[in-house]
């Protein structure tokens, strides 16, 4: 699978819920294929996107708030993970894009190569955790993460490919993007 095709489906499956994007091609991408006021895009701060929407699903309860994460991202926050399973958000889908690498610095490797990132979700209490690795399967797991009671991870693996360069820019301003998004929060 490649991360275009998985992040289309993911922005054209999404309707009202809430959406935190990791840093790098995760955000540059959900930014060109579905740019949305629902949508957080993080820029610069490498591994807070599972924090940061941990909080708000917590604050906003009624409200679906999907992570878009990469493995790079996760490995910069690995506790994230089981302060989620401590406090089991149920409104809280985490889907994490593994392409072995830190696609946005220089494709160095990630050790999600040999260290599988949905045990560490699982051994954290994650109540629903889900591996894709066949685009057949995808879309249909990411259906079911999204109707069941969470937190759901679900890890999808992708071939490695270049990094964000040809990609634009999420080029709101991080002002924007946080009034933008405290706006759609408040509208629900």
């Amino acid at each position: 699978m490649k991360t275009t095709a998985v992040l289309k489906t993911i922005m054209g499956t999404l309707r009202e819920e809430l959406v935190v994007a990791a840093n790098g091609r995760v955000s540059r991408e959900a930014f060109t294929l579905k740019d949305r006021p629902q949508n957080f895009y993080m820029i610069g701060s490498m591994g807070l996107a599972s924090s940061i929407a941990l909080g708000l699903a917590l604050a906003r309860p009624q409200r679906k708030v999907v992570i878009l994460d990469g493995d790079g991202n996760v490995l910069m926050n690995l506790g994230g993970l089981p302060q989620i399973g401590e406090l089991l958000p149920p409104n809280l889908v985490h889907i994490v894009i593994d392409n072995e690498t830190y696609g946005s610095t220089g494709s160095q490797a990630t050790i999600s190569r040999k260290i599988p990132l949905e045990k560490i979700a699982q051994a954290s209490g994650y109540p629903v955790v889900e591996k894709v690795t066949e685009e057949k399967d995808f879309k249909l797991t990411l259906e079911r993460c999204l109707e069941k009671e969470g937190p759901s991870f679900l890890l999808v693996k992708v071939e490695a490919e270049e990094g964000p360069e040809g990609l634009p820019r999420v080029n709101h301003s991080p002002v924007v993007i946080r009034d933008r998004f405290m706006e759609a929060i408040r509208r629900s």
